[in-house]
């Protein structure tokens, strides 16, 4: 074996008894060694497929990629290829050629990167990635996101393990382990249909179902951790803004049609009326000041906020997205990160802080959250410190209560 570390060691025990298997490792620990070292420890096996993000196999804001990490174990020794997740709802002729490829050998081996990528069942993407499993006899996936925080994932991913493993549809899955309230609203000529989950049950016997094909890790650094509260006020033109966005959306007339997008389409209306405040970039300014050894990494939610960050602090900064860097990176050259917004999913918001806060960290990493003097702000950091998805505490709340929330 490589050079692994003790969990890493326990993985590939575990994993290396079964054809199929999950590692559900936290952000940070290490998972595509054990990852590689099962596919190289195969016997005769002639055909690696490793999907990834996009953003993982090509990396813009570093040198590092996972081609590289896998090289610098030594390469994959048998053909294989590097595609992109996101490829596969694209391009037809790619699909089409890795249909081929799995098909035409002898002994394949799939590697799922950041499983989280296929929780949408009826995604084109998560159709042909299952249809590409079924080909294979040894499947194993990357999930950096805890167990626990993304029960209602797991059927997509144990379907690309093996439909075996739960033996029921989706549907099955969902009335099995799920409490949910629906609430059918008519209106207009149209049905709108919002759902959310209360609660979730019989996960003794759902554990007792996967834990044979999956290995759990939590991650746990020498070097210190400190998140650090930065607290920006709204100027009178920001808030006039704030709060026509939030009468806008909480009317009587919006709330008749709102469904998931709605939410969404709200909190980002909301957050983009101070995403560029005057204040946010004293505070950057201060942090750069106090700081002048450090390399520092800035997360943005939008393309505005990120242009407008780029363009008032040049190279003194490196500028990340929540939505094209959150998975896959490794950063952890850089132990200071400012969270210019907030994100309402804990999971995207902990997968970008293990960006830095990960195994190899050598320095004591500081995160400086940015928190605006308004309810969303208040509403975002408490769901994160529940490590919560703000949009099921949407869906559960009256229009009443969230106008005093927000």
């Amino acid at each position: 074996m490589l050079n692994l570390d003790f969990k890493q060691r326990q993985a590939v025990d575990k994993l290396s008894k079964i054809k199929v298997g999950a590692l559900f490792m936290d952000a940070g620990t290490g998972k595509t060694l054990p990852a590689y070292n099962l596919v190289e420890t195969l016997p005769k096996c002639d055909y690696c497929l490793y999907l990834a993000p996009y953003r993982t196999i090509h990396n813009d804001l570093t040198e590092e990629n996972v081609v590289k990490e896998i090289q610098k174990y030594g390469g994959f020794s048998m053909a294989h290829d590097f595609v992109g997740i996101e490829s596969l709802s694209n391009s037809d002729r790619t699909y089409l050629k890795l249909i081929k490829k799995i098909s035409t050998a002898w002994k394949p081996f799939i590697v799922l990167d950041e499983s989280l990528k296929i929780k949408n069942s009826e995604a084109k993407r998560t159709q042909r990635i299952l249809h590409l499993a079924r080909l294979c006899e040894y499947k194993i996936l990357l999930n950096g996101t805890p167990l626990s925080k993304n029960l209602l994932d797991l059927w997509s991913q144990m379907e690309f393990l093996s439909p075996k493993i739960l033996n029921m549809s989706e549907t099955q899955f969902k009335n099995t382990f799920c409490e949910y309230t629906t609430m059918i609203k008519k209106g207009g000529g149209q049905v709108q249909k919002r759902e959310w989950i209360n609660k979730y049950h019989n996960i003794e016997y759902l554990y007792s179902l996967i834990e044979p094909y999956i290995f759990e890790s939590k991650l746990t650094l020498s070097v210190g951790r400190s998140d650090i509260k930065v607290d920006y006020h709204l100027s009178s033109d920001e808030h006039s803004a704030y709060k026509e966005v939030k009468e806008y959306f909480l009317s009587k007339e919006k709330m008749m049609k709102w469904n998931n997008q709605i939410w969404i389409a709200m909190v980002q209306k909301l957050q983009q009326t101070y995403m560029v405040a005057e204040e946010k970039f004293d505070a950057l300014s201060k942090i750069i000041k106090d700081n002048p050894n450090d390399k520092i990494l800035v997360a943005c939610k939008f393309i505005a906020s990120q242009q407008a960050v780029a363009e008032k602090f040049g190279d003194k900064v490196k500028v990340l997205s929540y939505g094209k860097h959150t998975f896959g990176l490794n950063l952890q050259s850089y132990s200071i990160m400012v969270l210019w917004e907030k994100h309402w999913n804990f999971s995207d918001f902990d997968q970008i802080v293990k960006r830095v806060f990960r195994r190899g960290q050598k320095k004591e990493c500081r995160f400086f959250d940015f928190t605006a003097n308004t309810g969303l702000d208040n509403m975002m950091s408490e769901n994160l410190a529940k490590k919560g998805r703000l949009l099921d505490y949407f869906k559960s709340k009256s229009i009443e209560q969230l106008e005093k929330k927000l």
